[in-house]
Formats: structure tokens, sequence, C-alpha cells
């Protein structure tokens, strides 16, 4: 994890700014709120399992753990940040910074937050910062995300099948139209 002095790897636009959106790097004391966050992306596939509303939470918690264990030890060089509004944790952002490109290892919101533009507003300042370094962005997207759709309509494509997820990359060098 960051540490409380680590900068974040990236500057959010001024528009989000203004709005009093800031990012700053995550500490234990986030933790109930990421897994949270975390049990967002993942309770609408538990639907459907005969899990007691407590058996599914402990899943979640575990699959979180197992998440946060795997970033932290294979992306330990990534400005791992929560996003909030008004000193209010609204979501996560987890960059990492490589020679030749960016990589996103996560980008989530809270479900009052998504669909304001918020994680767009992101996504296009990290493409201009990406596109004035000559840099690509790389994401790994389950194919059953919905957000899948959302990171075809910014530009990225599709470059590997990875069974379960898909590698995308959106390039700092494709035409602009």
């Amino acid at each position: 994890m960051t540490s409380d002095k680590a900068p974040s790897a990236f500057v959010l636009p001024a528009a989000l700014l203004s709005e009093g959106y800031r990012l700053r790097p995550e500490t234990e004391d986030d933790t109930v709120f990421l897994i949270q966050l975390y049990a967002t992306t993942r309770m609408a596939e538990l639907e459907p399992t005969p899990w007691t509303a407590d058996q599914k939470w402990a899943f979640v918690a575990q699959q979180f753990e197992l998440q946060r264990l795997h970033y932290r030890t294979h992306y330990a060089d990534t400005a791992f940040d929560v996003i909030e509004q008004n000193g209010i944790p609204a979501g996560r952002f987890y960059l990492q910074e490589v020679a030749g490109q960016f990589r996103i290892i996560d980008i989530v919101l809270m479900p009052e937050w998504r669909g304001k533009g918020v994680g767009t507003a992101i996504l296009e300042a990290l493409m201009d910062r990406a596109r004035a370094a000559g840099k690509d962005i790389d994401i790994f997207v389950e194919k059953f995300n919905p957000a899948l759709d959302w990171y075809r309509r910014l530009g990225f494509k599709e470059f590997e099948d990875m069974e379960v997820y898909l590698e995308m990359r959106w390039s700092a060098h494709a035409s602009v139209d």
C-alpha cells in the first residue's frame, strides 16, 4: 500500500477538482470502505447462489483480501488511491506507470457516483497525459463487466483474450477522429 506521504501518480482534471474531488493514497483506515466498494462489483453475480447474506459477505471479504494481496504482490509500484468528493470516499483508482505505458490496475466508483461522468473525466485526462507522453494505456477487463462497453466507447481495443479477462489497450499513437 502506498504511504500517506506518497504522491498520487495522477492529478485529477480541473473540472473534477472544482467539484471537490481529489485522489489520496489509501490507508489501512480505508479497508472497510474498500471492501464495501469491492462488494458492489460482486454481489450481482452472487445473487443466484443459495448462500445467506452473511456467507456472501464473508466470500466477498475473502475475495477482496485475495485481490488486494495479488495487487500488492504483482503491482507493488502502483499508486493505490482513493477517489473522494468533499472528503467522502467515492471510489478507487489504481494506476501504474511503467516505461512506455500506463496500466490501470483498477478503477471503480460506488454506485451513487457511477454514470455522472467522473470515471470518464478521469480516463480522458489520463488519455491526454498518455498522448502527451506518447504512452499507451492498458487494462484487464472481465468479459462480463458492464464497463466493457464504456472502455470500447473511449477507444480501448481488445488485443488479448485471457479466457475470463480481455486485455485492452488505448493507444496514444492511434489516429484521432
